[in-house]
């Protein structure tokens, strides 16, 4: 399984409770409503800070979790029509691209 952590942060103009609210319930709709998702993606998560006494102020507004069994599904997922046509354009909408950092995984279970 290869995971994909898409941390991000939101554009300027927008409040952090508003991000949460586009973030959660247009975009992560928007990207399951493709079917490549169904097709292609084995998780789907969006995850955004908590509060949380005695922690350091979150680097990010949140981020999403992707999760393929194959490269060959991550390469088919971004490059399908819907993808490119769909979900790509509204990211712009609520995350300030330029500070999205991503993290190329493969789990080992520990415990």
């Amino acid at each position: 399984m290869i995971k994909f952590v898409f941390m991000i942060r939101r554009v300027d103009r927008m409040s952090s409770e508003t991000f949460v609210e586009y973030h959660r319930d247009q975009h992560a709709p928007l990207f399951t409503s493709i079917p490549e998702a169904a097709r292609y993606v084995r998780k789907y998560t969006v995850s955004h800070p908590v509060p949380a006494d005695g922690y350091p102020k979150p680097a990010y507004d949140g981020l999403t979790e992707i999760w393929f069994a194959s490269w060959a599904d991550h390469d088919a997922f971004f490059a399908s029509t819907n993808y490119q046509e769909l979900v790509h354009p509204d990211e712009a909408r609520f995350i300030d691209m330029t500070s999205v950092e991503v993290l190329v995984t493969e789990e080992t279970t520990v415990l």
